[in-house]
């Protein structure tokens, strides 16, 4: 687990084409069971990952037009890498 630098508030629930207010950088946890994680251009999908169980997480690098939806509920915020 990385040093994060918090930079806005976290979105909860269930995630449609959401920009996360056009976080360059996006941590996202599971808060329920299994979760598909989709990040877009637009329609066009540029990437798909699984989430398996509640309090799994991830670190989407993404462009801040780019979108993410999630099959389920999470917590996702926007977050500066540290080193």
């Amino acid at each position: 687990m990385g040093t994060f630098i918090l930079k806005g508030t976290a979105v909860a629930g269930t995630l449609s084409a959401n920009d996360i207010g056009k976080a360059h950088f996006v941590r996202i946890v599971a808060t329920a069971g299994s979760n598909t994680i989709t990040v877009k251009d637009g329609s066009t999908v540029l990437g798909t990952t699984l989430l398996n169980s509640a309090g799994d997480e991830i670190t989407i690098e993404k462009h801040a037009k780019h979108t993410i939806t999630s099959s389920g509920a999470v917590s996702a915020t926007a977050v500066g890498v540290g080193h």
